[in-house]
């Protein structure tokens, strides 16, 4: 349990930019892998306010929170800290940013097509490990 922080300072940038899943808008032309980043990135271009609160939200504070267990873990940063801890993981939205995906994956949109691809399962891993990490951390007291 304790090295999931420091599993998931690495993992999480690579789930941000693997591919989620592929989607066409029919299916005789190309599918289009989608990531995380390109998500946000396609946001930014449509939305910037919703983007920046998504991108803080979803991204940011997930991964502030992961440094602060493993700075806590390794001494570096007083156990006092816990309940700033527990804050950054209400306010982290990478595991609703996963439901929401896998809804829209389960839903379809019309006339595209879409395939999972291996960075879900990745990025699943990832916030659920988070979670786990997030929960263990609070259950020793600190």
């Amino acid at each position: 349990m304790r090295l999931i922080p420091y599993a998931l300072l690495i993992l999480y940038p690579i789930a941000w930019f693997a591919p989620l899943m592929r989607a066409s808008v029919l299916p005789i032309f190309g599918m289009e892998e989608i990531s995380v980043v390109s998500g946000l990135a396609s946001l930014w271009g449509t939305d910037p306010g919703l983007a920046l609160l998504v991108t803080c939200l979803a991204v940011f504070v997930p991964y502030a929170k992961v440094i602060g267990l493993a700075l806590t873990q390794a001494g570096l940063l007083s156990p006092k800290v816990a309940p700033v801890l527990h804050i950054l993981g209400r306010l982290a939205m990478a595991d609703i940013f996963l439901a929401a995906l896998y809804i829209v994956l389960a839903k379809g949109v019309g006339l595209a097509t879409v395939e999972t691809a291996w960075g879900l399962w990745l990025f699943t891993a990832c916030v659920l490990a988070g979670l786990v990490a997030g929960l263990s951390f609070k259950d020793k007291g600190a």
